[in-house]
């Protein structure tokens, strides 16, 4: 389906400020699938893509008088989306059932062939920043994250305390969240592979 045009498109977003439901609904048909396609890429659960969705016009209609006519909504649509898909991602990083279900659902639907080389893609992505880590960082890093052992299993293999396991792990973990930061294209991947770990 086409964008609107933009005169058009101008007169529907002041109709939508100043409370048109109608203009909200002509806008919630016209971009609801494409939304919809774009967050079930990123979320592989057809349910929680509903909740976003959800959200998000709900987030539309009650902030409409911030839209700015003059500017196309399908960006500002798009970026309340990615928002509130990281916003469940913390959700689902501290829910392990939610967590679960979505190891299920990508289980289901995203590990084909394709995907699997793009995982490959990302891993050694991971590998590369972790590589950026000062030699023996990043060696705790990887035990802890790779290996999942302890901090005591590792300042025992490694002759160092607790306490140099735990900064060393504080400093790793600054460094690669700063990295994501900075290269969003990568933070969802990475952060969809760690909860595979």
């Amino acid at each position: 389906m086409p964008d609107f045009d933009h005169s058009y498109e101008c007169t529907l977003l002041q109709q939508l400020r100043d409370g048109d439901h109608a203009a909200f609904r002509t806008i919630y048909s016209q971009y609801k699938l494409r939304l919809a396609g774009g967050l079930l890429r990123m979320l592989k659960s057809p349910g929680l893509v509903e909740e976003v969705l959800q959200e998000l016009f709900m987030r539309l209609w009650e902030h409409r008088e911030r839209i700015d006519p003059s500017r196309p909504i399908k960006a500002y649509l798009f970026a309340i989306g990615e928002n509130l898909v990281r916003d469940t991602f913390r959700r689902v990083a501290k829910d392990r059932k939610m967590r679960e279900g979505m190891l299920q659902a990508m289980d289901e639907v995203y590990w084909h062939v394709e995907e699997r080389i793009v995982a490959r893609e990302i891993k050694s992505e991971l590998y590369r920043v972790i590589d950026m880590l000062p030699p023996k960082r990043r060696e705790v890093y990887k035990l802890f994250k790779l290996e999942a052992k302890s901090y005591e299993e590792i300042g025992r293999e490694l002759k160092i305390s607790t306490g140099t396991v735990n900064d060393h792990m504080k400093k790793a973990n600054a460094f690669v969240k700063n990295y994501l930061a900075n290269h969003p294209e990568w933070g969802i991947p990475i952060l969809l592979f760690w909860m595979r770990l």
